[in-house]
C-alpha cells in the first residue's frame, strides 16, 4: 500500500482501517444468507462508519 498523501495519527489510522474491514466484510458476506436482521445490522454498522470517515474528512481538511 503507498503511503498517505496526508498524514494520520494511528487513531484517524485505526478509523479509517475499521471502516474499510466493515466494507471488505460487507463485500464479501452473502447478502441473501443475512436475512433482514443481519441486514439491517450491516447497514446501521456502514452508516455508523460512513459517519465516522466524513467526520474524519472534516478533521483532516480543516
Amino acid at each position: 500500500m503507498p503511503p498517505d498523501p496526508i498524514p494520520l495519527t494511528p487513531a484517524q489510522r485505526s478509523r479509517l482501517d475499521f471502516a474499510r474491514q466493515d466494507l471488505d466484510n460487507a463485500r464479501s458476506s452473502d447478502l441473501a444468507a443475512l436475512g433482514e436482521p443481519g441486514l439491517i445490522l450491516m447497514v446501521e454498522r456502514l452508516r455508523g462508519r460512513l459517519d465516522d470517515t466524513l467526520s474524519l474528512i472534516g478533521e483532516l481538511s480543516t
